[in-house]
């Protein structure tokens, strides 16, 4: 059989979105492939060590006749194939390992995320990004001041997962479907984080009403030391599923302009009596962006909270600023 006449498919005419990641270790590895696996569009997986992107990429490529997924699957050490991205997700950096705070990675990956952002913002000025590089607060920040972008274009992942980590150790301590679970946790991605209990349900009944006063503290303090709890086990990295698969529903609500409401890391300017700084809340997530932050009526005790969380945020942010590399 002949094909004749059959004009080749042009992008140009029937764009696809393009979604890059930056980085290609366990996290981004692992959002790559979900990424493809849920056709957000076309992936670009982009790392500095040689034929690592491309060998992943290829092997993603080649489980899509398995899955059924139609996306091209790319990876490169070349920016420039990075081009017109629509949503870039950072997850470049280091790694913790058993005795490290998140925050002991800043030296190094503060430099990293600055690097990643310029060359991100040359070959893609219109895209939005979502960083997922740890010590968040601070790497999020970072992407914002070398973008130069607005607020809407620049947020971090950390509340959905934090939230997801809760949600999970909730309906496995009640032995109930994940799926009737509900939770929210706000501030820092730190051990300072705020799991709002009160705003916590299952099944659409409140978590105070299902759970005694001690559990629910138990729980809040597991959900803070999520991360370190995973670190321990695995000795030789960090968690990489359940960080990989919260950003792509972050990705997923920007791409396909779901106007998701969803916790993350964002830039306020006077919500919650905080300016210019990026902190975890209520997100609208679509087309967008961040496209409005939804500012909850919190008691007294959840606002000292709230503050607590804030000053481990401004002084990371100040050990940021005082690297000088903005100037």
């Amino acid at each position: 059989m002949r094909w004749s006449g059959v004009v080749p498919h042009d992008n140009a005419y029937f764009p696809r979105k393009k979604l890059t990641v930056v980085g290609s270790g366990n996290v981004g590895a692992t959002a790559a492939f979900l990424a493809a696996y849920k056709e957000l569009g076309d992936i670009v997986l982009l790392d500095v060590m040689e034929g690592v992107p491309q060998g992943k990429a290829l092997d993603m490529y080649e489980a899509s006749p398995i899955l059924g997924y139609d996306v091209n699957v790319k990876g490169t050490q070349d920016y420039a194939d990075t081009a017109n991205s629509d949503v870039v997700v950072i997850t470049a950096g280091i790694a913790r390992r058993p005795g490290m705070s998140r925050d002991d990675l800043l030296a190094t990956n503060v430099k990293i995320v600055a690097e990643v952002t310029a060359n991100i913002v040359e070959h893609s000025p219109d895209c939005i990004i979502i960083v997922v590089t740890n010590p968040l607060d601070a790497m999020v920040y970072t992407a914002k001041q070398v973008s130069g972008f607005c607020r809407k274009r620049v947020v971090g992942m950390a509340g959905v997962l934090d939230s997801a980590r809760m949600r999970s150790f909730i309906a496995q301590a009640l032995d109930v479907s994940i799926t009737d679970v509900s939770a929210l946790v706000l501030g820092g991605h730190g051990d300072n984080m705020v799991p709002l209990t009160r705003y916590s349900t299952v099944g659409g009944i409140p978590l105070t009403d299902m759970m005694s006063k001690e559990d629910i503290d138990n729980i809040s303090e597991r959900t803070a030391q999520g991360g370190a709890e995973i670190v321990q086990l695995l000795k030789t990295g960090s968690a990489f599923y359940a960080p990989g698969a919260a950003v792509v529903e972050m990705a997923e609500a920007i791409l396909k302009d779901q106007n998701r409401i969803l916790p993350c890391a964002a830039w306020l300017e006077g919500e919650y009596g905080i300016n210019n700084y990026f902190m975890g809340v209520p997100c609208k997530l679509g087309g967008g962006g961040m496209e409005g932050v939804i500012e909850l009526d919190l008691n007294k005790q959840e606002k000292t909270a709230m503050k607590t969380s804030l000053t481990s945020v401004k002084e990371l942010v100040k050990q940021v600023d005082n690297m000088g590399i903005f100037s």
